[in-house]
């Protein structure tokens, strides 16, 4: 039986209230906005980046690129997500070809940052987070970092290239700015040093100098405290990884500080991780879901770590070698074979974005008046840094 004309108008009715609004853009929940609009940002740059064509080479204007986007979207739930706001991607050629270069896949990148919201892996350090599953870092940083980024990056990437991924620097795998509410954060993706797969239970930041050089009381009573030069020597640490696992590390720490004195960089670290094998073993816990074939925008949170094997299952030689990324931690040592204890140990260099300006030439020049000329302080020339570091390392390894 046809419709009436009564139920005609009815109908035509319904539809001009029913004013639906598709939802053109893909929410992420996160507690707070700003890492709602990163994941957003992250998803929709890397999406955009499927539709680009791998070029055969990067040319120089890719290096000073950049996209921009602005959502103005009032039907964004704003317990959620900001209704505004803006995501700009600097060089996004350059990193992705970095990221194929570091063997992380655009599949695990966007999964691991956007799956679920990163987390701060230490609460009272508001500047970094880890991805849900503790594979990546996001650094927020300051502008003046960002250009030394830029200053950088065309040197960075031709070192990179020319070690073929095979390097102690921190692994750059993004660079964004985030803009809502008038506020503009900056946003830089790395690797994390410490790995996914084991618990790191002491952690070391060193700078190859003594001068105020120690943990503060404060730092000690954070769960995982980063200790300094003077409590790695007053602990009796000896990083045992064997004679040619030594010889090759030293020999690429030698080519990367290098590269770092000849950009005028100095003030970074060398982060030291150390997990205790036999430790990890009573700490057996379910490892977290990680696999992006499993991937799910809705998915939750996991903190597991895997325990550690109950024999050495890995080589003597450095963990840089062949496979898949669920196979390796790229800055993963293990002990050598005649070690006296089982032990992994992540090592890598941290904060290379400090030039030797005319800040650090003045606090040259200060803490050399009030600890004197002789004194082993942390800020010095570039190259007299580079020298310093890895003679110090090299004393802390066998």
């Amino acid at each position: 039986m046809p419709p009436t004309k009564a139920a005609e108008d009815f109908q035509t009715k319904v539809k001009k209230h029913q004013n639906f609004k598709k939802q053109k853009h893909k929410l992420f929940r996160a507690k707070e906005p700003l890492l709602s609009v990163l994941m957003w940002g992250i998803n929709h740059t890397i999406n955009e980046l499927g539709h680009v064509r791998i070029p055969v080479m990067l040319l120089p204007e890719d290096f000073k690129a950049y996209t921009k986007t602005k959502v103005d979207n009032q039907y964004f739930n704003k317990d959620v997500m900001p209704s505004h706001f803006k995501v700009k991607e600097y060089c996004p050629l350059v990193f992705r070809n970095l990221r194929e270069r570091f063997e992380v896949g655009d599949d695990q990148y966007l999964y691991s940052l956007t799956k679920s919201e990163p987390v701060y892996s230490d609460p009272k350090d508001a500047k970094f987070l880890e991805s849900f599953d503790r594979r990546f870092i996001v650094k927020f940083i300051s502008s003046d970092e960002v250009a030394t980024i830029h200053s950088i990056l065309k040197y960075y990437h031709q070192h990179i290239v020319e070690t073929r991924g095979l390097t102690l620097l921190p692994q750059f795998l993004g660079l964004y700015r985030l803009s809502y509410e008038e506020k503009e954060t900056y946003v830089c993706i790395m690797r994390n040093i410490f790995g996914h797969r084991f618990r790191v239970h002491k952690k070391y930041d060193l700078k190859g100098s003594t001068v105020d050089r120690s943990a503060s009381e404060k730092e000690k009573t954070k769960d995982l405290p980063t200790f300094k030069d003077n409590d790695f020597l007053q602990d009796g640490i000896v990083i045992d990884i064997g004679p040619e696992a030594k010889k090759a590390f030293l020999e690429m720490l030698q080519i990367d500080i290098n590269f770092l004195a000849s950009q005028n960089l100095m003030d970074y670290s060398m982060m030291v991780g150390i997990h205790d094998t036999e430790r990890g073993e009573q700490e057996v816990v379910p490892p977290v879901d990680d696999s992006p074939a499993e991937s799910d925008a809705s998915g939750g949170v996991a903190s597991g770590y895997m325990s550690s094997p109950p024999e050495s299952p890995l080589p003597a030689e450095m963990l840089q070698q062949e496979g898949s990324d669920e196979e390796k931690d790229a800055f993963s040592f293990p002990s050598g074979g005649a070690a006296l204890k089982r032990e992994i140990y992540y090592m890598g260099l941290i904060d290379i974005l400090t030039n030797y300006g005319m800040k650090k030439r003045t606090a040259n020049m200060a803490k050399t008046m009030k600890h004197g000329a002789d004194a082993d302080i942390s800020t010095v020339k570039p190259e007299q840094y580079a020298r310093r570091l890895i003679e110090f390392i090299a004393k802390c390894i066998r």
